[in-house]
């Protein structure tokens, strides 16, 4: 029988590899492990990669498996979720992973300027009404640029046409530089990208449920410069038109900026 949220929870108050600091807890109190997360948990200098909105946490913990010479932290407010991928890289013995359990808003308050080398937004809630809510809004580029290292990378994996296109648009208003981008990554020529065995040889809980559906997973890479202004595209999106994420569009609109 599986465990209840109250169970996992306590489990996670008891974990080393978890660090529980919602909005409600941190408040205006610094995070002391800000800017030495290499010395003070991981006890190396690698390269540190977040995935943001980690849910269950189980692509957090297949990149460390795979990459033993990075550093990888998985974010996400939901503890009941984030419970499986912590048990599991404890289970492993894996020591290059941990967990932040916080508001993804206030993400900047744990890392310190040039501290982060990656990002990865595995499956994000789209967020088609609210922009500012969309993890790679310029509001969210703004908050990645105080610890994201200069012209460092951000990959967005996602089975949303909502965000994919939307998420094209930000990086093409802001002139910001394209790795790499597919519409269609599990039927992508691997030849195409060096990096392209990687992103698919991993799948999240959501990825293997919209694959079943037959719906195709978008892939793009881009890097982010710490200079130059940041500006949200001005353009009209079609909306989903299937249930992402148990989550209707709850509106009549057809489009949404």
């Amino acid at each position: 029988m599986s465990k209840g949220k109250l169970a996992k929870f306590a489990d996670m108050e008891t974990y080393e590899n978890v660090f529980q600091y919602p909005f409600s807890v941190v408040s205006d109190v610094p995070f002391d492990m800000k800017g030495h997360w290499r010395e003070q948990y991981f006890h190396n200098q690698n390269p540190i990669v977040l995935e943001l909105g980690c849910g269950k946490g189980e692509y957090t913990v297949e990149l460390a498996r795979q990459h033993p010479d990075r550093n990888f932290i998985g974010v996400d407010i939901k503890g009941a979720r984030m419970w499986t991928g912590a048990t599991l890289a404890l289970r492993d013995g894996l020591k290059n992973v941990a967990f932040l359990r916080t508001n993804i808003e206030i993400i900047d308050r744990f890392f310190a300027e040039d501290e982060v080398q990656e990002i990865w937004l595995t499956f994000s809630d789209p967020q088609m009404k609210n922009p500012r809510k969309r993890l790679s809004s310029t509001y969210f580029m703004e908050r990645y640029r105080h610890f994201l290292t200069d012209g460092g990378i951000i990959h967005l994996k996602t089975d949303s046409n909502f965000l994919f296109t939307y998420t094209t648009y930000m990086t093409e208003r802001n002139g910001l530089h394209v790795e790499f981008r597919t519409e269609d990554l599990y039927h992508e020529d691997k030849a195409a990208d060096a990096l392209l065995g990687e992103v698919t040889s991993i799948q999240t809980y959501y990825e293997s449920m919209w694959l079943a559906r037959g719906l195709n997973i978008r892939y793009m890479r881009w890097r982010l410069p710490r200079e130059g202004k940041l500006e949200e595209p001005d353009v009209e999106i079609e909306l989903d038109d299937y249930r992402s994420y148990h989550r209707s569009k709850r509106s009549s609109l057809e489009t949404s900026k």
